[in-house]
């Protein structure tokens, strides 16, 4: 405010009686440049955020020392209870990332200033994913920003889905099948592939536009997984991104889980019980799944020993499925509590990541569940698969016959009395 004048030539101009006035009106106009300039510099001193220096390297110093040196300072079982994996499978996955995605590779910036490591990177992201923290909670052990975590945590997880997606989120071969045919018969289940069932993870930040259609039965915005899992939690189909205003058969309509089954595709199936033969394998399911051939559910308010036995193992048998939910969640956190970001893409892919990293889990230490002799799942069927093209009309009609086969009412209940009958021998000569 160069226009107001000073005091001197203020009093100079004026007369004796307007001294009083003019002095308080300058002090009121000198309070108030003050003001207006002190106003601005803090303006500007908020806009310019100063960097932070935070030695980068010592944090990589920190988890060498703890964990990768040789006499760490944390034994291997504090490394497995923290990062949910042992080491050898962690630096397993670090190599394959690193040969992967170039931002995980350490280099310098402009100033020759040595950047955050491929561990840092990769710590920070699994940390994110086994117990859902924010991306600043690591930032005093680890020495590494928020962007730079996010950054890492995104690329981390589509790196684990290009990578191991294959090997680790593929349906069973024929190998896997006979594998899964074999245990089912010693629990008493002949046929049986798996369990299947629905869960919700809660998206606490759904778009308020969406929130009626994500919104079900729990009054909350959630999505759900389907999923089928097998005796030793290995999650051999998994379907996400459905809103939470579905229930599980308006799920199984739009998943994938018996396309290939009714594309004749599928590895063959057969077995015997009580006498009968069947071609297709199935899952046990609650009560909200149809009546299918692919299907065994339990008995509704069994009446007879023989049904209740029935019911009795189709309900201990089943909760596999629940057992690799509570597992997964236990493992990951992240998908235990509420969904934070507001893309639905990237929430399907920390679920899958989530999943492809548990059944990688469930391979390096399957020697800890029983018949671990029996599993081998490194082998894996490379053949491709053939689409199935429409346009010649015989493999038309296989896949609609295929269709019709699955949804069979008849073979269900007949399926259902073979097993009834079936336990029941196995439960009178025990």
């Amino acid at each position: 405010m160069d226009h107001i004048l000073k005091l001197d030539d203020l009093l100079h101009e004026s007369s004796s009686d307007d001294e009083l006035e003019i002095i308080s009106a300058f002090a009121i106009a000198k309070e108030r440049l003050e003001n207006e300039r002190g106003s601005i510099s803090r303006r500007g001193s908020s806009r310019r955020r100063k960097a932070i220096f935070r030695n980068s390297l010592q944090g990589e110093e920190n988890i060498l020392r703890d964990y990768f040196a040789a006499s760490p300072v944390y034994p291997p079982r504090k490394f497995r209870r923290r990062f949910r994996m042992r080491r050898e499978l962690f630096l397993r996955i670090h190599d394959a990332i690193v040969d992967h995605e170039p931002y995980f590779v350490q280099r310098r910036n402009a100033a020759g200033k040595l950047g955050h490591s491929s561990l840092q990177k990769m710590i920070a992201a699994i940390k994110m994913l086994a117990y859902g923290v924010t991306a600043n909670f690591m930032d005093e052990y680890l020495r590494i920003g928020e962007a730079t975590v996010m950054d890492s945590f995104k690329l981390f997880v589509k790196a684990v889905i290009s990578i191991f997606s294959v090997q680790y989120l593929r349906s069973p071969n024929e190998d896997d099948v006979a594998r899964l045919l074999a245990i089912g018969e010693s629990r008493g289940f002949s046929g049986m592939l798996g369990s299947i069932d629905c869960m919700h993870w809660k998206w606490k930040n759904c778009p308020s536009a969406w929130k009626g259609m994500y919104s079900g039965h729990v009054h909350e915005p959630t999505i759900i997984l389907e999923a089928v899992a097998s005796y030793d939690h290995w999650i051999w189909h998994a379907f996400f991104g459905l809103p939470g205003s579905h229930n599980d058969i308006n799920v199984l309509n739009r998943s994938s889980v018996f396309t290939n089954l009714a594309a004749g595709r599928a590895p063959p199936v057969n077995y015997s019980v009580n006498g009968h033969n069947y071609t297709m394998g199935y899952y046990l399911a609650d009560g909200i799944y149809p009546s299918w051939a692919t299907f065994v559910k339990t008995i509704h308010a069994p009446q007879g020993n023989k049904r209740k036995n029935f019911a009795a193992a189709q309900e201990s048998a089943r909760k596999d499925v629940e057992r690799a939910f509570g597992v997964l969640q236990a493992r990951f956190s992240i998908i235990r509590g509420p969904a934070r970001l507001h893309q639905p893409e990237m929430l399907n892919e920390i679920m899958i990541a989530c999943i492809i990293l548990h059944n990688m889990i469930v391979e390096d230490e399957r020697d800890l569940y029983q018949e671990a002799d029996a599993f081998d799942y490194e082998q894996i069927n490379d053949t491709p698969l053939e689409p199935l093209s429409r346009e010649h009309t015989a493999e038309a009609l296989d896949f609609i016959q295929n269709r019709h086969r699955i949804k069979d009412r008849e073979i269900h209940s007949q399926l259902q009395s073979d097993l009834v009958e079936h336990l029941w021998q196995i439960h009178s000569q025990s």
